[in-house]
């Protein structure tokens, strides 16, 4: 009786799940697309304020994926400004240097990357990253996309520099949580 059971609530629940899984790729577009360097596909170069003031180019948007992934490249701006410690409650990040050189903080390790170099943040760890270059550039691969790219354009959207209060607000609605001040390269 306990089999017929399960079998019937795992066969009861499945749809549901089938569905959501469905209904995400329906969103998805049918097109494949090309984004140019320099160049954001939904938004153009989103200029970021609050934590730096780098440039933000949204190259493959959640909303290309139906939400199961997003790939900014980010220009970097500012040396030696970067995010305050914070975790992801839905998300993991790659992050790819393409040029200069970052200091990262995962959980209590600290590295320094150069281009060429690749590091996995993980959902739920605390992390940060700071510029240590005078010019630098990275990939940012959030995987499912969540609302980090609703994120930087909220805080693009500030017409000044918002305070660090602004900023922690910002970070929770979009499924972040800060945890700590930004990294010290020194």
């Amino acid at each position: 009786m306990l089999g017929l059971v399960a079998t019937t609530v795992s066969f009861t629940a499945f749809p549901m799940t089938a569905f959501a899984w469905v209904k995400g790729k329906l969103n998805r577009d049918k097109v494949g697309f090309v984004v140019r360097s320099g160049e954001g596909r939904r938004h153009g170069s989103i200029r970021l304020k609050g934590v730096n003031v780098n440039i933000l180019d949204v190259k493959i948007s959640g909303k290309d994926t139906g939400g199961d992934l997003a790939i900014l490249e980010q220009t970097g701006l500012t040396p030696g400004k970067g995010t305050p410690l914070h975790v992801h409650t839905g998300q993991d990040e790659i992050f790819k240097i393409i040029e200069g050189e970052y200091y990262f903080q995962v959980a209590k390790e600290k590295y320094r990357l150069l281009a060429g170099d690749t590091i996995f943040l993980p959902r739920e760890v605390p992390h940060a990253w700071t510029q240590i270059s005078e010019q630098a550039k990275m990939n940012v691969i959030v995987q499912p996309a969540g609302l980090l790219e609703e994120f930087f354009v909220a805080l693009a959207a500030f017409e000044g520099e918002p305070t660090q209060e602004q900023v922690a607000k910002i970070f929770a609605s979009h499924g972040m949580q800060v945890v700590g001040p930004p990294l010290k390269t020194n």
